[in-house]
């Protein structure tokens, strides 16, 4: 194990010395007085765990491709964007944006999600304990979100495929989304899944899929336009 404290080093000094030292092998690595900076832990393509042991900024472990980070403390915008994979694990809330295009592997909000959570992913699971913003979903493309709390208005607005779980309460649903009755299989898994983190009841779950009138959106008429 090796402990770096982030308040003796510039964020560039910061990841130089992550990125080496994942490459040397060593197995975990321990992040100290992160004061949540901005762009921590970012760009690592080896397998490695990294613990942060307070709040990040924005875009903090983005564009990984095989580490398991675990943050105790809080996130801002963007945290585990471009994700390939991997699992983020954050102890508490995160700003907007978390798991902006991700394309595979997990990440986990101990606490609450902002606005657009799951914007554009391609991929991976994203698990929000809490609650999630407006927009959850946005333009998604592949992958799963699962919300055990409430999500706020439009959510799955513009979704192409993938599927948004939901526990609590819709503000609304977004353009081209639409409810589905989830399976009792896949209730099972996904409480399989919440155990697996430590997120305690089984909540019957809301399935949100895409209702695919968009995928001929060029060859719609003028007025079908107006009406979507």
């Amino acid at each position: 194990m090796v402990s770096l404290d982030a308040s003796e080093l510039t964020t560039r000094e910061l990841n130089k010395q992550i990125k080496a030292l994942a490459e040397e092998g060593v197995d975990e690595i321990v992040i100290t007085n992160p004061a949540a900076r901005h762009n921590l832990a970012v760009g690592i393509r080896r397998p490695c765990n990294i613990k942060i042991e307070g709040s990040v900024g924005y875009y903090a472990a983005s564009q990984l491709d095989g580490p398991e980070i675990s943050i105790d403390g809080n996130a801002g915008w963007a945290l585990g964007e471009n994700l390939m994979s991997g699992k983020i694990s954050l102890s508490r809330s995160a700003g907007a944006s978390v798991a902006a295009s991700m394309r595979g592997g997990e990440v986990f909000v101990g606490g609450n999600a902002g606005a657009r959570a799951g914007i554009s992913m391609k991929g991976g699971t994203l698990l929000v304990a809490g609650d999630s913003g407006f927009l959850t979903g946005f333009m998604m493309q592949k992958g799963r979100i699962i919300v055990c709390g409430s999500i706020g208005e439009a959510a799955g607005d513009s979704m192409y495929e993938g599927t948004i779980y939901v526990g609590g309460e819709v503000g609304s649903l977004g353009a081209d989304s639409r409810y589905e009755e989830p399976g009792e299989d896949e209730l099972i898994e996904l409480w399989a899944e919440l155990e697996q983190n430590g997120v305690a009841g089984r909540p019957r779950f809301r399935k949100i899929v895409s209702e695919k009138k968009l995928y001929h959106y060029d060859t719609l008429e003028r007025f079908e336009r107006t009406l979507i």
